[in-house]
């Protein structure tokens, strides 16, 4: 509890003492009036102060106003027909800072459990200069630096190890808690703990761009994007406060007027009673409490599963997606390629065909032409090859040796040249020629990743409708992934921009559901950009990744697709089930006070009692660990 909560904890244990002893000493006329006048003050002074000062900043229509109306109000009847009963209007008072109390306590404690899950900001990075290790702020440390990481430390800044050997606490990061192992050569980032033996890291980035940081703008700034139901909410506050006040005038003049043209007694007091029992009932804190809440909570929950979404708009998307599209490479697969088999035509040399297919694909990054070079064990003169050529979602072309290399799919092939071997196994076939003759093929492998049949069978268990992959991959091989992980539909053999044309078909089809596409967030780009809801897996230290999804995984499980999708539907749940708790319960409570059956004890129920069960149902948002 932090000193403001205690201060308004004292002064609401000073009000009730005060007010419990006035009601007990035999007090009349102005002293009575006058001691329970300084219980009230004690307790509402502030709510009179921000009411008048909303009042002069033309913010008149919010709940200090209404308490301050609501209050005064009933001192004023009090007064008026001499009865003394005071107790109500400090009690309102009382237990509106009571209800205050609790909701800041539990805000708080969903801020401070958020940031103890988001602990990741370094707050020092030591710097190796000149054989000595200096202590410094991370921001001053420049991209080339060497720094120093002993165990128990921060990852201050990405970079690549350089000396010694560890393991890493990631858990802030992907929500995993198997400690990473790490070794000179290895890419680090930022945020994880180092926990046993001393790194040397050479810093790769500098802090404003590392992972660290983007990610902490990242969950920092997800408040900013509201969700329709929030949207909502600050519309509905600003139209329904005036509203309800012009229907509290209404209820305090009109009857006691109609009852005195009728030539009945006009009973001003008790409808005054019961239009000010009707402003205190009509607070609508607990709606604009909780539901920001609800999201800011879901927001924290997610994070600390290794889950981030990027605003509450992005969260309420997610809970309504019914497809999910998948890429297949890094997504479902592993994304490690290994060459399995090499087919020769004829008598062919295997050694050879590897050798020219690794040296025509000895300047591209493409994993599958790392697989070749990787298998190839005579070492490639780099210097023999030119005249590279790649040929987008065909494959390459080069001289090596003087000899003109095709190397690629069948595409490629039947551009070139006649003969050569169709090959239909599962997998991706490289086919290789050589100026003109058709040499054989090379299998490649990629295994699939031991979660994945288990997230597409969770995602049809949350009522996913239809599960579908987008591959560049071979018919076979795509046919084989599919099969096997139990997918509904998949499309082969695409290239980047047939992705965004088959994903526009699956989004003209898919009616009022979201349809939810998952890559890896660098060569996906496009089609994270383009969907209801773009989910980025793997994508720790990616900067593309983080740009271009909506919601990003930290690690690359395909399980925590399914997990997102979970507690998205529980947090715009919560969401809900707070918005028709609280409206209903106060169109009740509004009904029974015009009609004076509820005073202003209901009416407290029917403010604070909602507002504080409100807040507890949007805290359940943090808890995801059953989702």
């Amino acid at each position: 509890m932090n000193r403001k909560q205690k201060k308004n904890l004292c002064r609401i244990i000073i009000a009730l003492v005060l007010t419990v002893a006035f009601s007990i000493i035999p007090l009349n006329g102005i002293p009575r009036f006058v001691c329970f006048l300084a219980a009230y003050l004690v307790i509402g002074y502030d709510i009179l102060l921000k009411a008048i000062r909303g009042i002069a900043n033309g913010r008149v229509f919010d709940e200090n106003f209404l308490m301050a109306v609501a209050t005064v109000g009933a001192f004023a009847l009090a007064v008026y027909d001499g009865s003394g009963d005071y107790t109500e209007a400090v009690a309102v008072m009382l237990f509106y800072q009571t209800g205050e109390l609790f909701q800041s306590y539990a805000v708080g404690k969903s801020r401070r459990n958020i940031a103890a899950l988001m602990d990741i900001r370094p707050d020092y990075a030591n710097v190796e200069r000149d054989g000595r290790i200096e202590q410094t702020d991370p921001d001053n440390v420049a991209v080339g630096d060497v720094i120093v990481i002993n165990p128990g430390e921060k990852v201050p800044i990405d970079g690549v190890v350089i000396d010694g050997s560890s393991s890493l606490d990631t858990k802030a990061l992907t929500g995993e808690s198997v400690p990473r192992g790490i070794r000179p050569g290895d890419e680090i980032v930022s945020g994880s703990i180092n926990m046993s033996g001393v790194l040397k890291v050479r810093t790769t980035k500098a802090f404003g761009e590392s992972t660290v940081s983007k990610i902490l703008d990242l969950v920092e700034n997800a408040s900013s994007r509201k969700s329709r139901s929030e949207n909502f909410i600050s519309k509905f506050a600003r139209i329904y406060t005036p509203a309800v006040c012009a229907a509290a005038l209404a209820l305090a003049v009109l009857p006691p007027v109609a009852l005195m043209i009728a030539g009945q007694p006009a009973a001003f007091a008790t409808w005054i009673y019961r239009a000010l029992s009707f402003l205190v009932i009509s607070c609508p804190c607990a709606l604009v409490i909780s539901i920001p809440l609800s999201f800011f909570a879901g927001i924290g929950g997610a994070s600390h599963e290794g889950i981030l979404i990027k605003g509450s708009n992005y969260m309420e998307t997610l809970a309504a997606a019914d497809t999910v599209v998948f890429d297949k490479t890094g997504t479902l697969t592993r994304g490690v390629f290994e060459v399995t088999d090499i087919v020769t035509a004829g008598d062919r040399d295997r050694e050879e065909l590897l050798r020219l297919a690794a040296a025509a694909e000895s300047a591209s990054s493409h994993p599958i032409a790392q697989s070749i070079r990787n298998a190839c064990r005579r070492t490639v003169d780099t210097r023999a090859v030119s005249e590279i050529t790649e040929i987008a979602g065909k494959g390459v072309t080069a001289l090596v040796d003087g000899v003109r290399v095709l190397c690629g799919n069948a595409k490629l092939m039947d551009r070139n040249l006649r003969g050569f071997i169709d090959c239909d196994r599962a997998g991706t076939v490289v086919h290789v020629a050589a100026d003109g003759s058709y040499l054989g093929y090379i299998l490649i492998s990629d295994e699939i990743k031991d979660t994945s049949s288990e997230a597409v069978r969770k995602l049809k268990s949350l009522g996913v409708k239809k599960t579908v992959m987008l591959t560049g991959d071979s018919p076979k091989a795509a046919e084989a992934v599919a099969a096997e992980l139990g997918i509904d539909e998949y499309h082969a053999s695409l290239l980047p921009e047939n992705k965004v044309e088959k994903l526009e078909e699956l989004l003209s089809s898919s009616g009022k559901g979201k349809t939810a596409f998952v890559g890896d967030g660098i060569n996906d780009a496009p089609v994270l950009s383009r969907a209801d809801i773009g989910i980025a897996m793997g994508a720790i230290g990616s900067d593309a990744a983080i740009e271009a999804a909506d919601v990003v995984l930290m690690d690359d499980n395909p399980v925590k697709i399914a997990k997102a999708i979970g507690i998205s539907r529980k947090c715009i749940r919560i969401v809900y089930e707070n918005i028709w708790f609280a409206i209903g319960i106060k169109l009740l409570c509004l009904i029974l006070g015009a009609l004076g059956i509820a005073n202003m004890w209901l009416a407290i129920f029917a403010d604070v009692g909602v507002m504080v069960i409100a807040v507890l149902n949007a805290v359940r948002a943090l808890n995801t660990k059953k989702i």
